[in-house]
């Protein structure tokens, strides 16, 4: 059995907790009167503290309490959480992250400055009281009541003894704050037949005599806030100058006036009574759902790692079951048949239900790019609102790990070339403030992911003034736009004026368009001068089995991914004669085609009646010419080796039901081919 390191553990849920609290801190300054973003933000630091002192991290425990005690002035309402103060919070808690994940690498000096940025924003208190006691009046009338504690009921959710807390400890840790009474309520227990032990059932009365802000009561259940209801009063002291005794709370909670109806006074009852009064509680837990099936919403921790090796045993048994069917589909044993079809079911059930367990929604990559925004922003002077949709939609986890690059550069050349300065935009008739939306939905068996900018949209006159200096154009050639806006993907291809650290290298876009295909995607771009610029990815639901075309060339077979595929037809007498055109008449479109005979350079003879199939990446049509459909295919895709990674247009290769190897076709390296085909058949017929 592997062994659990307790660092690792807190790393991991430090990294959840660092989301909450980036989330809190930016949404604050959208909203920074929300109290329940201070709080959530203010109950994440207090978690990493503690949970960091306990795990050993003493220098997080150290630096998160100064930062802490400084935002309990925000928390108070002391202190506005400005966006200067925001941008400084958001500092401290990467410098936090940095003493978790790389310790021995992190100076204190920067942890020192980041502090010292904090007191300027936030200055320490002075000797005085706190501002909210202080709001009290100093002298108050004789015949004044003035406040000696609190009054509480507290709540509990019934399934809290289940999540491991303990309503007594916390009731022992109020008692820390002050003298305290308690009183508990008894009137929801249920009958002994309806009893369930891991349930709570009380709630408690509380008179805490102590001069303790609502924080300091605050923090006792902050850990269980969301499992409970808190009703919370200033206990007033009974008029007079008398101070209260410890002796007579008491008599202090019984002439307040209470939070809830009172209790029935403790004298003699009637026997129907309990009966009576128990009837519609009977009556409501069992039109209720038991609290008890909360059990069986849970959720448990797996590391990626073993998820990639399930993926990787269920591959397996979808290439088995392949050849198990093939053997039955050879045979005349109905036995063995029917056995085939109930493992087909079950191994197709239980590949649906892994592919499930890998996929997450893209809002847990969206999330990440609201800091980069806002940095951007801040540092180009630019304002941004920064607009999400679509945060629900799931892609593979290995999908998702692979698109944060592409975004990150999407995103930045949004903003840094995209969108304009404040005094352009105004001069342009457009509002001061920017606008990038970044939006996922499902197509079908792809995933659509768009960034897309209000700004100024490209320049095509200087990108193709850019090609042309660079060689990649040639002067006078007759382009299109889409056509001159792809130089933009050209590695080393670059419009901006000077370099920066932003841009101007020319690596970007390369980068993005490389790393999409490699994920066996496209890539779309669209623009509107002066509106804007909005770009599309096209990506695959997974990396790991794909639903496949099965078509054969010669003596080998292949695969096509089925997501590219538009339609089949076959490859007419009339398109044979005219070999030297290569196009095919598909409802009065003319779509290029390629004979993937000449492509893989086959022996033999071809076959009498060839089939096309039309695939499509984009806006881009091609016919594949085959010599026979064998049919569809589930696909468990297998990495080449590096010895074949200069095979551009192949993207993998699979294991058939007969144990021999079918390799996967690249569709977007295939239609590059077929364009360029075209493009040079055209010239030489034009020559």
């Amino acid at each position: 059995m592997t062994a659990i390191d307790p660092a690792a553990v807190f790393r991991q849920e430090a990294a959840e907790l660092f989301e909450v609290l980036e989330a809190a801190l930016l949404d604050l300054g959208q909203n920074p009167d929300d109290r329940e973003l201070i709080d959530s933000a203010f109950r994440a630091l207090h978690t990493i503290k503690g949970s960091g002192a306990m795990f050993g991290f003493d220098k997080v425990a150290t630096f998160t309490h100064e930062f802490e005690t400084a935002f309990e002035r925000v928390r108070k309402g002391e202190i506005k959480p400005t966006q200067d103060l925001i941008s400084v919070a958001l500092a401290a808690k990467d410098f936090i992250r940095a003493l978790i994940e790389t310790p021995d690498e992190t100076d204190a000096i920067i942890g020192d400055a980041i502090l010292a940025d904090l007191s300027r924003f936030v200055p320490p208190e002075a000797g005085a009281a706190p501002m909210v006691p202080a709001e009290a009046p100093v002298t108050p009338a004789p015949a004044e009541r003035r406040p000696v504690g609190w009054r509480l009921r507290l709540e509990f959710d019934q399934h809290i003894l289940r999540n491991g807390s303990n309503p007594l400890d916390l009731l022992e840790d109020l008692a820390k704050l002050g003298p305290c009474f308690v009183v508990p309520l008894t009137e929801d227990i249920p009958y002994i037949d309806e009893f369930e032990p891991e349930d709570c059932y009380l709630k408690w009365d509380v008179a805490l005599h102590s001069d303790c802000d609502k924080a300091a009561i605050d923090d006792v259940f902050m850990f269980v806030i969301d499992e409970m209801k808190l009703t919370l009063e200033p206990l007033l002291e009974e008029r007079g100058p008398a101070p209260v005794a410890e002796e007579t709370l008491p008599d202090i909670l019984a002439s307040e006036v209470p939070l809830v109806p009172p209790l029935a006074p403790a004298e003699p009852v009637v026997a129907e009574q309990p009966t009576a009064a128990a009837a519609p509680k009977v009556e409501r837990r069992s039109g209720e759902p038991r609290r008890a099936d909360d059990r069986g919403i849970a959720t448990v921790r797996v590391q990626a790692e073993r998820l990639d090796e399930l993926m990787d045993r269920v591959g397996e048994l979808v290439i088995a079951q392949a050849r198990l069917s093939q053997l039955a589909a050879s045979g005349s044993d109905l036995s063995i048949k029917m056995i085939a079809e109930e493992i087909e079911r079950l191994a197709s059930s239980l590949r649906d239900t892994t592919m499930g367990a890998r996929m997450v929604p893209i809002g847990s990559l969206f999330g990440r790019f609201r800091r980069l925004v806002h940095d951007l922003s801040r540092d180009l002077g630019k304002p941004v609102e920064f607009i999400t949709s679509g945060e629900d939609t799931e892609l593979d986890k290995t999908m998702i790990e692979c698109l944060a690059d592409p975004l990150v550069h999407l995103i930045r050349n949004s903003i840094d070339h995209g969108i304009e300065i404040p005094s352009a935009r105004a001069a342009a008739g457009k509002p001061e403030q920017g606008r990038i939306e970044l939006a996922a939905v499902h197509a079908g068996a792809q995933v659509l992911v768009t960034v897309k900018d209000n700004g100024g949209g490209l320049n095509t006159a200087r990108i193709r003034a850019k090609g042309e200096e660079q060689g990649l154009i040639a002067p006078g050639a007759t382009l299109s736009d889409h056509e001159i806006h792809q130089f933009l993907f050209h590695p080393g291809f670059s419009t901006a004026q000077t370099i920066s650290a932003l841009s101007g290298r020319g690596v970007g876009m390369d980068v993005v368009k490389r790393t999409i295909e490699n994920m066996r995607g496209s890539i779309d771009l669209s623009t509107v001068p002066g509106q804007g610029t909005t770009v599309t990815l096209r990506l695959p639901l997974t990396l790991a089995i794909i639903e496949g075309l099965l078509i054969r060339v010669g003596d080998q077979r292949y695969i096509i991914p089925l997501s590219a595929v538009e339609e089949c037809v076959e490859l007419t007498a009339e398109d044979e004669r005219s070999r030297g055109r290569n196009f095919l008449n598909v409802r009065g479109n003319l779509v290029p085609f390629m004979r993937l005979r000449d492509a893989f350079e086959s022996t033999g003879e071809p076959d009498e009646h060839q089939k096309t199939i039309i695939i499509s990446t984009g806006e881009t049509r091609v016919g594949l010419v085959a010599d026979q459909i064998i049919g569809n295919h589930q696909t468990v895709i297998k990495s080449l080796s590096k010895l074949h990674s200069n095979v551009t247009i192949f993207s993998g290769a699979t294991i058939l039901g007969d144990g021999t190897a079918a390799l996967i076709l690249d569709v977007v390296q295939l239609v590059a081919l077929a364009q360029a085909q075209s493009e040079k058949q055209q010239m030489s017929e034009a020559a």
